[in-house]
């Protein structure tokens, strides 16, 4: 087959939205057992990148804004992304010679994926879905950033929590001025990134 037609093929196999989803699967399996190896290899300021719920967050939303799917696909796909990345990481905990009940964090990625994936679908649209979707993506990486430096200051590194602050605020500044516009998903956007990080923030302190 000639070096065009390869290339042509493997394109258009790649652009194939079942394809591009079990790359997804795939990725974030692995992806999850390399965050169990990281915790040993990264050095202490992002250690936490690699033990929290945004850690995973961020995989997730990345890995299904690569996928360029529809909403109703992301759904699903943000969920079975979260929860792989859980089973990735205790497959090789356990290699390691660790043990780690994944039981918690799936049941998180079953009721927060299908929001994750949904949200980092609509990143791409305009307006509303483009506010709404950088409201909760936003707001979970505020919201982790506070209650990492005042909750468990004294235990980690204040460098990732002010990383993922800072990334969560940028990506808001980011969609504000290249997709949402409107004095209502601007509010949205804005409001919406403020009240998501006051839940996440009660929400993770009662679990700590």
């Amino acid at each position: 087959m000639p070096t065009v037609a390869r290339a042509s093929f493997a394109t258009t196999a790649v652009a194939h939205p079942l394809v591009r989803c079990g790359l997804v699967l795939v990725l974030s399996f692995l992806l999850g057992g390399l965050t169990s190896y990281a915790q040993g290899f990264l050095p202490s300021p992002l250690s936490s990148f690699a033990n929290s719920a945004s850690g995973w967050t961020v995989l997730t939303a990345l890995l299904v804004y690569a996928a360029r799917l529809r909403t109703a696909p992301s759904v699903v796909l943000g969920a079975a992304s979260f929860v792989l990345l859980v089973l990735g990481y205790t497959a090789a905990a356990h290699l390691r010679g660790y043990v780690y009940d994944p039981v918690l964090f799936s049941l998180v990625g079953v009721v927060a994926g299908p929001f994750v994936g949904v949200a980092a679908s609509w990143l791409r649209a305009t307006g509303a879905r483009a506010a709404l979707g950088t409201a909760l993506l936003a707001g979970i990486g505020v919201g982790e950033a506070v209650y990492g430096l005042t909750i468990i200051r004294e235990t980690t590194s204040p460098v990732y929590w002010t990383l993922i602050g800072v990334a969560g605020l940028a990506l808001l500044t980011g969609m504000l001025i290249r997709r949402v516009r409107g004095v209502v998903p601007v509010a949205l956007a804005a409001g919406g990134t403020a009240l998501v990080a006051a839940t996440f923030y009660v929400a993770y302190s009662s679990l700590s």
